[in-house]
């Protein structure tokens, strides 16, 4: 039993805990932890940010890419309404993550005080626990169940408002142990049943996703998938579950799938999906498999029980985290099937070829972009992005081959991109760290340069500018052709912008210019900006404003 300040209590549980970095924006309301953290500052790194939307996503892109909860703390009232961006990505994305907030002391609760909000009531559609810890010799016990709620099941975020006068007070409490982790394991008879399923089967294809995959998870997939010869897919934005020059990888299903694909899914007899809730741009809005009975046999595999039967019926669910159903699957004995493995090997030659860069009308041509980094990064770069129409120009068009070397988010949230890639550059310092942004994109956290400075987070980002909010942009053209109201953007000079902040900063308006200006980034040993300049006509892959028009 220990007699100390109630923060100083939390911190304890972080290191216990195994937390390495803390993303913040600092904020009077939690001034006692930001103490506790400087006696600890030899184990947790503090990485302070611009603006508390890119604090959150940089958390939910340390709990992405590490498996563990990234922790964010932002100050009550706007900080924790600017943050809550990244717990929303995060809830969406499956990603462990824990968001704390600072909040009116106790004795002013329910006055509307300064910056007052109930956060419980706030987050709680998206958060798997939203809480406030009010008796300061429960702050280890209350941070330890947000490791493990974080963690376990279904992963996601956890949100805990800390009252300012709860923090300074002096309590004695025992410091816990690391919190409990628990993995949904499948018994016999769902694997039984899947052998059966399986075993009838003359299409069958293998769809992996969601959150929660590790190493060994990913390796034993690899095996299962080998041993059977099933054709391989990725749902949206989980492209880095299985090499993409794998023979048997087919592509992913997500914004503007290879047609291909589509067909091909539709036309399978078993479907399993290992990992992904099935949302809305997984199923290509409920379409691919209609909801909530699918035409196609679906065995449905996920870490969260809730999750199973909410939106689709399957034949078949088990309730089993990726890696504990992986494991069971690569112990099995499977004989190779050659009619599947022939359709994989198809699959894989459609995906190649929809991978091939393709002609564009003016301007820089993204797709030959992220075709040369894709054979020039090296096979472990990190590879980051917000939302935007250039995203589906990196998705189609670079191809991922390790694991956790993606960083996206399924929710569709701007801005993350550039915070994640500072984020994966903290954590992995020797790995090529590379930010994919559309123009408005990386305007939303732009201000994050100063961060990189500061910290030097030597991140190269390739800005895609073609002065509109393109995705809009391409569903305004598709439902009120040539009405442009609302989507347009006048930029700065990237270029200039980035060199500002003390950055590398260079424009390419010729697309066999960007080898040089790229190798020029990197010599430089700083953040860098490459700004791209790219024509708004051509909105996305094969497609085009006049064709939108005239269509």
């Amino acid at each position: 039993m220990t007699k100390q300040s109630a923060a100083r209590h939390l911190v304890d549980a972080l290191v216990m805990n195994g937390v390495t970095h803390v993303f913040c924006v600092p904020g009077e309301s939690y001034l006692a932890v930001l103490d506790a953290l400087y006696d600890v500052r030899d184990r947790i790194r503090i990485i302070v940010c611009r603006h508390e939307a890119s604090a959150s996503n940089m958390a939910e892109a340390y709990g992405k890419l590490t498996g563990k909860p990234g922790v964010c703390m932002v100050t009550r009232g706007p900080g924790a309404t600017q943050g809550s961006v990244g717990v929303h990505t995060a809830f969406q994305d499956s990603t462990p993550m824990i968001l704390f907030i600072g909040q009116v002391s106790r004795d002013m609760l329910d006055r509307e005080a300064f910056q007052e909000i109930d956060y419980r009531q706030m987050f709680a559609p998206v958060a798997k626990w939203a809480a406030q810890i009010d008796v300061a010799n429960r702050a280890g016990e209350y941070v330890n169940r947000a490791f493990a709620t974080a963690q376990n099941g279904r992963r996601g975020p956890v949100v805990l408002a800390l009252p300012e006068d709860m923090l300074t007070a002096a309590a004695e409490a025992e410091t816990l142990p690391p919190a409990p982790l628990a993995m949904a394991a499948p018994d016999e008879r769902a694997l039984e049943r899947f052998r059966e399923l399986l075993g009838g089967a003359e299409r069958p294809f293998l769809l992996a996703g969601g959150g929660g995959w590790t190493p060994d998870a990913v390796s034993d997939l690899r095996a299962f998938a080998e041993a059977t010869g099933l054709p391989v897919g990725a749902s949206f934005r989980s492209k880095d579950l299985f090499d993409n020059l794998h023979p048997q990888y087919a592509g992913d299903v997500g914004i503007g799938p290879n047609p291909k694909l589509v067909e091909r899914l539709k036309a399978s007899d078993l479907v399993i999906a290992f990992g992904p809730r099935l949302g809305e741009m997984t199923t290509s809005g409920y379409e691919l498999f209609k909801a909530p009975l699918a035409a196609q046999p679906l065995i449905h595999i996920h870490p969260g029980a809730e999750e199973l039967g909410r939106v689709y019926q399957p034949v078949l669910a088990i309730n089993a985290a990726p890696e504990t159903m992986a494991r069971a699957l690569a112990a099995e004995a499977w004989t190779q099937d050659e009619n599947w493995l022939q359709q994989a090997y198809e699959a894989h030659s459609d995906f190649e070829n929809w991978s091939k860069p393709v002609k564009v009308g003016e301007g820089v041509n993204l797709s030959e972009i992220f075709a040369w980094l894709d054979k020039n990064l090296s096979t472990d770069a990190i590879m980051c992005n917000g939302a935007g129409n250039y995203a589906a120009w990196l998705h189609r068009f670079y191809r991922h081959k390790e694991f956790k070397t993606q960083l996206a988010p399924t929710s569709g949230a701007m801005g993350y991109g550039f915070p994640a890639a500072l984020a994966a550059k903290a954590v992995f310092p020797y790995r090529e760290v590379i930010c994919a942004a559309g123009d408005g994109c990386f305007m939303m956290a732009s201000n994050e340069l100063a961060t990189a400075m500061q910290y030097g987070l030597n991140v190269i980002t390739v800005v895609s500018n073609n002065s509109t909010y393109g995705t809009i942009r391409m569903h305004q053209e598709r439902e009120y052709p040539a009405r442009v109201c609302g989507t347009d953007l006048r930029n700065p000079d990237f270029a200039a912008y980035a060199r500002s902040f003390g950055a590398f900063g260079a424009t390419v308006t010729r697309t066999k210019d960007f080898p040089s200006a790229f190798a020029e980034a990197k010599a430089s040993g700083l953040p860098a900006v490459i700004d791209l300049k790219t024509s708004a006509n051509d909105i996305a892959p094969g497609r085009t404003i006049d064709a939108l028009r005239q269509r």
